[in-house]
């Protein structure tokens, strides 16, 4: 459904994402990891083609994403980026809907898909009534994932979608986010800093530094069976912050 083909992306001889090869299984939830800087983000851009490789190139369904084909590619893609992204001036339901109405989607079934898309992540239905101001931040990534839901994508990218929320509502939106992956079979990237989220989500991991991936793999492959130092410097710095309750 997704390739990567020796991608890279460089800012001048900065090499953001080192030349990378990589296909998404169909209903697999991949999660890619790493320290701030590494490259996590650089390659979610390049697999909806908001970054442009300048090595390789990227397939979508078979197809080379370009000029051309990414506005289609697109509407088959649901994305959710860090802290939601929401319109402040436009509804919680106006946000969700958006491209839909672009589309010319009937009313009737625009309302139909925001009542079904609210049951499934626990939203409440008079809350779509409300602008971003007014609703809480675990709501706000409600309706964030509701945007990326509406047209149905076959893709689900996720750009460290629980990163900025208090441990409580993390721990909620969590176990919500992975029975609604399970529920609709949908193929997910998943982008992090904190492996205990990746082991928690993952099918399998992918952990970058310096723009390169030093381990892919399952939670297992990691932590029992590291291909690098580095790998074992990672897993044990993220233990000693829950140990000392500086993780989030």
């Amino acid at each position: 459904m997704l390739r990567l083909e020796q991608a890279a992306r460089h800012y001048g001889v900065v090499a953001a994402l080192a030349p990378i090869d990589l296909e998404l299984e169909p209903g697999h939830t991949l999660v890619v990891i790493g320290p701030s800087g590494c490259g996590k983000t650089t390659l979610l851009g390049l697999m909806n083609g908001l970054v442009q490789p300048d090595r390789g190139r990227v397939l979508f369904d078979g197809v080379p994403l370009s000029p051309a084909t990414i506005k289609a590619a697109r509407q088959r893609m649901g994305y959710v980026i860090q802290d939601g992204g929401l319109f402040p001036h436009l509804t919680a339901g106006g946000n969700v809907a958006l491209l839909a109405r672009v589309l010319g989607w009937p009313r009737n079934r625009i309302d139909s898909r925001l009542r079904e898309l609210a049951r499934l992540t626990h939203f409440p239905e008079d809350g779509l009534d409300r602008y971003p101001l007014e609703l809480s931040g675990g709501q706000c990534q409600r309706v964030g994932l509701m945007r990326a839901l509406m047209l149905d994508p076959d893709i689900l990218l996720l750009d460290e979608p629980l990163g900025a929320l208090d441990p409580l509502v993390r721990f909620d939106l969590q176990n919500e986010l992975r029975d609604i992956f399970r529920s609709l079979g949908k193929t997910v990237v998943l982008v992090t800093h904190d492996m205990s989220e990746a082991a928690f989500f993952a099918d399998s991991i992918i952990l970058l530094r310096d723009g390169s991936v030093v381990q892919r793999g399952s939670t297992a492959d990691l932590m029992e069976r590291p291909a690098d130092p580095f790998v074992t410097r990672f897993i044990n710095a993220q233990r000693a912050r829950w140990h000392d309750g500086t993780a989030p």
